[in-house]
């Protein structure tokens, strides 16, 4: 039998709010993305109208995956997800944000980096959570997994840019500081990751030392109470 208290009403209003501003956002990204989309099927842009379409899926996936599988995703990971491939894609790839501003791309990879250690931090309570894997991490052990999950995530996408580069003659890995290589970007892209998962991982840490609730830890909590199935036999 679960006993874990459910949500109160402050908790309930904030998910609520926290819904209606993700369902708001997507809807003007998706409108946006609408928009150009037609713009670019009318320059006969096939290429942009093939990245548009795609991260339009994207965006509406969480949403999409969720429904299907019955998984509720807090609403807040959610809006930050589908702005970060916004962001990252639409804005960065076919805006060419990239090259207009120079920090767009250590920004974004310092997101990404906040972004998978937040995930590292939920995949860990799932598990320690679950009444059918018998395993519990100590606080340190936690931000160690949650760091080192968003710099192998960082990692892994450093090589699939490279893997593009070289199979398809993309220019994933741009000319950066007067290195046409490419090999500078792909290092500062690496470092800034894994300065945004220490970050994030450090905060996690001291929240749980100091047992006091964190915005990582409500998010987390929210996802256990609302996915119950998951953590039963």
């Amino acid at each position: 039998m679960d006993t874990r208290p459910g949500p109160s009403t402050a908790e309930k209003n904030t998910t609520d709010f926290s819904t209606r501003v993700h369902r708001g956002v997507l809807i003007v990204l998706q409108v946006i993305m609408a928009v150009e989309l037609i713009l670019v099927f009318y320059e006969r842009q096939w290429i942009n109208a093939f990245l548009i379409m795609t991260i339009m899926a994207i965006t509406l996936s969480p949403a999409v995956l969720g429904h299907r599988f019955r998984v509720y995703i807090p609403p807040e990971f959610q809006l930050l997800a589908v702005v970060f491939v916004f962001a990252a894609l639409f804005l960065g790839e076919i805006h060419s944000y990239y090259a207009r501003f120079w920090w767009w791309d250590i920004a974004l990879h310092t997101s990404s980096g906040l972004l998978m250690g937040i995930l590292g931090f939920l995949l860990v309570y799932v598990l320690n959570e679950s009444e059918n894997i018998d395993v519990h991490m100590r606080a340190h052990f936690v931000a160690l997994f949650a760091f080192l999950f968003a710099v192998t995530v960082g990692t892994l996408w450093e090589i699939f840019e490279f893997a593009m580069d070289q199979i398809v003659d993309t220019n994933m890995q741009k000319p950066m500081l007067g290195d046409p290589s490419g090999l500078t970007d792909t290092m500062w892209d690496m470092i800034v990751n894994a300065l945004g998962a220490l970050a994030i991982s450090a905060l996690g840490w001291w929240y749980m030392k100091r047992d006091e609730r964190s915005f990582i830890e409500a998010w987390i909590r929210k996802f256990i109470e609302r996915n119950p199935r998951l953590f039963r036999h």
